[in-house]
């Protein structure tokens, strides 16, 4: 048994002996009330790296995310947008209720086993109910082989995968894996190339597996950052920035990976129209 076995083994005992000391409480008028509210809404739960990440929720306690980190923004910190009113009815296949709620999880240099070991996915699967969904976009920081503190080589990758998923479903939720969304590099012939190697395709291969929804995010982004061009989306969508326009940046910066608010909102779209032709009914 290798050792990301284990820690999977381990960990999913901990959190369903939480789940059975949960369900042993008496219940009360009060929990009650608030079980009843909760069965109205609906929950897309995100887990994963920086370029899902919320910034300005609370990302750094005590810190001015305008002051200290803006422009910078993941997809997910607008995907809450989208979920208006006017676009309900777009989404009739997942929709449940008559709202959905999004609720980021994602953090900023994590891996799937980063996430799972920190208590990360515990917070998750303790919120989770039936019909929420769960979008999973991990691959930045597993790939890291550089970074020992959160490389995980694929079959690693692949597990903590498995482990997100089969845990969702236990809940009643619905899974949806996402290929890592693409980097700003390497371009050739005017288009961009997939610079994530195997930890593009583990995610498709646990989707068929599994029998998972999946959101090629990576080579969506390929090709829509491919129309749009090089010379624009450095400019306007990653977080190459000129000295003395942000505060948080006062020297510039150079980032081919993170998104600027432009690029966030231009993902978030991406996945968002993939949600469309998903049908968990």
């Amino acid at each position: 048994m290798n050792n990301y076995k284990k820690i999977v083994i381990i960990g999913c005992a901990a959190i369903l002996s939480f789940g059975c000391a949960n369900k042993n409480k008496e219940a009360t008028p009060e929990s009650k009330q608030e079980e009843s509210t909760q069965e109205t809404s609906q929950t897309i739960f995100l887990i994963g790296d920086s370029t899902m990440a919320n910034y300005a929720d609370d990302y750094e306690p005590g810190k001015d995310y305008m002051k200290t980190r803006y422009p910078v923004t993941g997809w997910g910190q607008v995907f809450q947008q989208y979920f208006v009113k006017d676009s309900l009815a777009q989404l009739n296949n997942i929709l449940v209720s008559d709202s959905i709620k999004v609720d980021d999880h994602a953090r900023g240099g994590r891996s799937t086993r980063t996430f799972f070991q920190e208590g990360r996915w515990r917070k998750v699967f303790e919120e989770l109910k039936e019909n929420d969904l769960v979008l999973m976009q991990f691959g930045h920081n597993d790939a890291a082989e550089n970074k020992p503190e959160r490389y995980v080589d694929i079959e690693g990758y692949k597990e903590f995968l498995r482990l997100f998923v089969s845990q969702s479903r236990e809940k009643g939720a619905t899974p949806i894996i996402l290929t890592p969304v693409a980097r700003n590099y390497p371009w050739k012939d005017d288009h961009l190339e997939n610079v994530h190697g195997e930890y593009d395709q583990a995610p498709k291969d646990v989707a068929e597996e599994m029998n998972v929804e999946l959101i090629d995010l990576n080579q969506l982004s390929m090709d829509y950052f491919s129309k749009k061009g090089k010379d624009f989306v450095s400019e306007n969508y990653f977080m190459n920035l000129p000295a003395g326009t942000y505060e948080a940046y006062p020297d510039g910066q150079d980032d081919n990976t993170h998104f600027q608010p432009e690029g966030a909102k231009a993902v978030a779209q991406l996945v968002f129209n993939e949600l469309k032709k998903i049908s968990i009914k």
